[in-house]
């Protein structure tokens, strides 16, 4: 039971709870302890300013994906900060290395300009393995033409004096098993390196929270690897911290019909839940079952007694539809919805797009308490336009 939902006045809302981040972050805690590993936070995926303190009694730091990341990391957590970025820029660079204890390069190019600059520092640089199993191609940092990271083969007669260490990423909500793939084929080509540094960073991905991943193997992968090159590993998870923590309230504020029962919600999925269109994948809801994905592609049947709505968002754009849902009760103007697991990769990722009101972050603390963190207004959407 949702028994917060009778008092919420406002909405849209993310709602963050305590008990189940912490949860999380047990884990990850005793991934760390029991291999030896040091696991970061990854900012990109999980940034809620209220659960850093939190997430900071578990694990060792952020990873940052440039300066703004780095300044959050240092203002909410203040621990180890690790900033890596595809690109660097000057104007940047000093308050960069000003934050962070470990950078990572992206290019040949990058190291070579600031690593006496930032020379103070331990230095990495973001090694491409050219192997992946990403779900998709546009999650795939390992691809074909891929920016991200160097080449084995480009490192070779390469002076690479200053340099302390290696990350590489390769991984999307993935297993042990892939690790271990991925593994196999950054030592079969960063080898003559891996045994120069000391450190090596694994990256992020690892869906170690969901339900099934095989956590002792992953803590087998991570002590042998460390044991065998004596270096320190770390992880990077960010969608693994905030996974199943939290949901997204909405309301419903109009229902129409089109052969169907269509429900607007104070919500979007285009700005509010973009991993729903971008990986894609149909979010569950509170207290319903999917009937049909958002592209309208059928999940199930409707049963006696159930009642069907096409749940859809509250902007001009067409396909701002989340997906048709069948309800035990019907569905009235005021109700409220709960997209659940909703709180990795929304809130560093929504938008104020057709001027739509940014959900309010809110925080439900281990004594059933509903704090409100930010509240979102006018202001901030005039304010960036």
């Amino acid at each position: 039971m949702l028994d917060y939902l009778d008092g919420l006045k406002t909405t849209p809302a993310y709602i963050l709870e305590e008990d189940k981040l912490r949860k999380n972050c047990e884990l990850l805690a005793s991934v760390g302890e029991k291999s030896g590993t040091k696991v970061l936070l990854a900012l990109k995926g999980f940034a809620f300013s209220r659960a850093m303190k939190i997430v900071g009694e578990y694990l060792q730091g952020c990873t940052c994906s440039g300066l703004w990341e780095a300044k959050f990391a240092k203002e909410f957590m203040d621990k180890e900060i690790h900033t890596y970025s595809p690109a660097f820029k000057d104007d940047e660079m000093d308050e960069i290395i000003n934050l962070s204890h470990h950078l990572v390069f992206n290019s040949l190019n990058q190291f070579e300009k600031f690593k006496e600059k930032a020379k103070e520092k331990s230095l990495g640089i973001r090694c491409n393995v050219e192997f992946s199993l990403a779900p998709k191609e546009l999650y795939n940092p390992c691809g074909r033409y891929s920016r991200l990271g160097i080449r084995a083969k480009d490192l070779e007669d390469t002076n690479l004096e200053g340099l302390s260490g290696l990350h590489f990423h390769a991984l999307c909500e993935e297993s042990a098993d892939a690790l271990e793939a991925v593994l196999r084929a950054f030592e079969n080509r960063f080898s003559p390196w891996i045994r120069k540094v000391k450190w090596v960073n694994f990256g992020g991905g690892h869906h170690i929270t969901k339900k099934g991943y095989d956590v002792q193997k992953l803590i087998d992968i991570c002590k042998k690897f460390s044991d065998k090159y004596g270096v320190q590993v770390y992880l990077e998870p960010g969608e693994a911290v905030g996974w199943q923590s939290g949901n997204l309230v909405a309301s419903v504020i109009d229902i129409v019909e089109n052969e169907k029962q269509i429900v607007i919600l104070d919500t979007s999925s285009e700005a509010h839940m973009p991993d729903t269109i971008i990986m894609p994948y149909t979010s569950e809801v509170k207290n319903a079952r999917i009937l049909a994905t958002r592209e309208n592609e059928k999940i199930s049947d409707l049963k006696k007694g159930e009642f069907a709505y096409w749940l859809t968002g509250n902007t001009c754009l067409a396909g701002d539809v989340m997906g048709e849902y069948a309800f035990d009760k019907k569905l009235n103007i005021g109700d409220k919805v709960v997209f659940l697991d909703q709180i990795h990769y929304t809130i560093v990722k929504n938008t104020t797009f057709n001027g739509v009101r940014l959900p309010n972050l809110m925080f439900l603390n281990s004594k059933n308490e509903l704090e409100m963190v930010r509240e979102f207004s006018y202001e901030n959407y005039s304010k960036r336009n």
